[in-house]
């Protein structure tokens, strides 16, 4: 019994470890610091009832080109939860990603002082077993070093650097896994997921760029073990992003719904073929509904 008690901890927590390399996703580069954008936040109370209107504080108080390149992972990591959604629900999806992207994951602060991704989690098909946050980044971290966007596909791939936590969940040889060399860094690719645009849970005005793992089983790829535990016979996960500028993404991860953790996505070299075009005039590709209340994405003269 004793032994059988074991097995059941041991599986538990591969499978959570393996839900982590889903939703989380590894350090950005480090960049040279600079200064922190001036963006104004509204202030709302716990209850859904106190939350601000977005189109009002879209409205009222809307985010300067300028203030919109001074955003970081590391200034987004730093606000509180409801200052993280202001700012997603004052950007638009912008086009859909094409490529490797890197990133970075943070995990919202919950009432009780503990990270909300454990709380919910563990109470996710019977997973009891509590990780604390910290440990939960850093697996993630360690596991999942980002995305790959096939846009005309309408496909996305996630990119595995270090196999060791889901072997056991692994059918078969690795050999046949596919994998993919990103500056000079090999991975493999696991956990397909359908793109398209969609209603964001958050902010129904304008639609987002989802990333839905329900239904990745009909895509050409997929693999049972361990691709399943993102399905809808998994963890049902979707992810949802919004452009905040060129190459930088900001993004909410979902589990059957329920809000997770947020994280970036960043290319180089989009941002660097990209970036000046939108200093100078706020134009980017739009691939989503925009809405019907107009950005003012206001340019520094």
């Amino acid at each position: 019994m004793q032994q059988g008690f074991r097995l059941k901890v041991l599986v538990t927590g591969v499978v959570l470890a393996s839900l982590v390399a889903l939703v989380a996703l590894g350090g950005c580069e480090r960049k040279p610091k600079i200064e922190p954008p001036k963006i104004d936040f509204v202030l709302a109370g716990e209850g859904y009832s106190t939350k601000p209107d977005f189109a009002l504080i879209e409205h009222l108080h809307p985010i300067p080109i300028a203030e919109l390149v001074r955003i970081t992972p590391e200034y987004l990591a730093g606000l509180e939860q409801e200052q993280v959604d202001q700012i997603y629900a004052r950007l638009s999806a912008g086009p859909i990603p094409d490529g490797a992207f890197d990133g970075a994951l943070f995990f919202p602060k919950g009432s009780s002082g503990t990270l909300r991704a454990s709380e919910i989690v563990g109470g996710l098909k019977g997973l009891a077993v509590q990780f604390k946050g910290r440990k939960l980044e850093a697996l993630g971290a360690a596991l999942w070093k980002g995305k790959v966007f096939y846009r005309d596909e309408r496909v996305l791939r996630n990119r595995i650097e270090d196999l060791a936590v889901l072997k056991p969940l692994i059918g078969g040889s690795l050999a046949d896994i596919p994998k993919i060399d990103v500056d000079d860094r090999d991975a493999w690719l696991l956990f397909p997921a359908k793109l398209y645009c969609g209603q964001s849970l958050l902010d129904g005005r304008r639609e987002s760029i989802i990333i839905d793992y329900a239904f990745s089983d009909d895509l050409p790829g997929y693999r049972e073990r361990p691709d399943y535990l993102a399905t809808r016979r998994g963890f049902k996960v979707r992810d949802e992003i919004r452009m905040v500028r060129p190459g930088f993404y900001l993004g909410r991860a979902y589990l059957d719904h329920a809000f997770v953790l947020n994280f970036t996505l960043y290319n180089l070299t989009i941002a660097e073929r990209d970036g000046p075009a939108f200093m100078a005039n706020g134009q980017a590709q739009e691939d989503c509904w925009a809405g019907t209340q107009q950005r003012h994405l206001l340019v520094s003269r």
